[in-house]
């Protein structure tokens, strides 16, 4: 598994992969080449991630965080994958999650905005994702992973319970 944010001025993140310069057609994921042609990107750049480093793409700033389960065999810790603080170049902060469980690095996260999973089977539960967001306090949280594999609407309304702060529940798109 791995997290993609959307392309700015041509590039994304993906692990495994330096690319620069490669044709979109070169590259080894097919799922990849079919998003970047898709929004007429022929040309990538590609940069492998590690957990806890610190990336600037242009005007966009990027961290990365440790995304994993603790009591899940789904994303193993020793997998690397990560969850992404983007810092905008106005300043504002979104943190997507990825696929993790209620980590300990999450509570040194600083975010304006994120982006939690809460479906429970493979990631956080409602109640584990409002702890984490309780403890390191964004703003607001998008509640995500729910409604279609796993979790519920109930699950968004539990968390949007549980959570302190602004809870924004969109609901899933098919």
């Amino acid at each position: 598994a791995y997290s993609t944010p959307p392309p700015a001025s041509g590039s994304s993140i993906a692990d495994g992969w330096d690319l620069a310069g490669e044709t979109v057609d070169q590259h080894p994921r097919p799922e990849l080449q079919f998003l970047a042609r898709g929004k007429g990107i022929h040309h990538l750049r590609v940069i492998a991630v590690t957990p806890g480093e610190n990336y600037n793409l242009g005007e966009l700033k990027v961290k990365t965080i440790p995304a994993y389960n603790i009591d899940k065999q789904f994303h193993p810790k020793e997998n690397h994958w990560v969850g992404y603080v983007i810092t905008l170049s106005t300043g504002q902060r979104i943190y997507h999650s990825g696929d993790s469980d209620f980590t300990p690095e999450m509570r040194a996260v600083v975010t304006d905005i994120a982006l939690l999973p809460i479906g429970g089977t493979y990631t956080m539960t409602a109640k584990e994702a409002a702890q984490a967001a309780n403890a390191f306090k964004p703003q607001a949280v998008i509640p995500i992973h729910w409604g279609d594999i796993v979790g519920t609407q109930k699950d968004a309304d539990e968390f949007k319970k549980l959570f302190t702060g602004k809870t924004i529940v969109k609901s899933p798109e098919r």
